[in-house]
């Protein structure tokens, strides 16, 4: 089992800047990739930004230039620096966390930290 908690959003004006943080905690050793996903009311989860178990890293389109995902396996955290926000940014923000254990792929969730962007 692995616990996801996020932290760090909350309101800010359009061209702002918003630093996200989930920490993990659990069997920390068994997770692989690491990733912050956003969802509005009515709409697809979508994915922002991974850091992969290789340290790769993977940005959607709309954030590219923006938005920095970054890891610490020594602390077990996750970050997600946004800057230059937009409106259209809005949403609720998840930490995502996928463990293997033998051969089976867990996906773990953190309970979301809402961003708001007003412009």
């Amino acid at each position: 089992q692995v616990r996801l908690v996020e932290s760090g959003g909350g309101p800010v004006e359009s061209g702002g800047s918003l630093r996200l943080l989930c920490e993990a905690s659990g069997d920390v050793s068994c997770i692989g990739a690491m990733s912050w996903y956003r969802q509005n009311p009515g709409q697809e989860r979508e994915r922002v930004a991974q850091v992969q178990g290789d340290g790769s890293l993977n940005y959607a389109d709309s954030v590219k230039g923006r938005f920095t995902i970054s890891r610490d396996k020594a602390k077990n955290t996750l970050t997600l620096q946004m800057n230059s926000l937009k409106p259209e940014d809005t949403a609720v923000y998840y930490c995502n966390a996928d463990a293997k254990v033998l051969l089976t792929v867990y996906h773990y969730w953190g309970q979301g930290t809402q961003v708001t962007v007003s412009s």
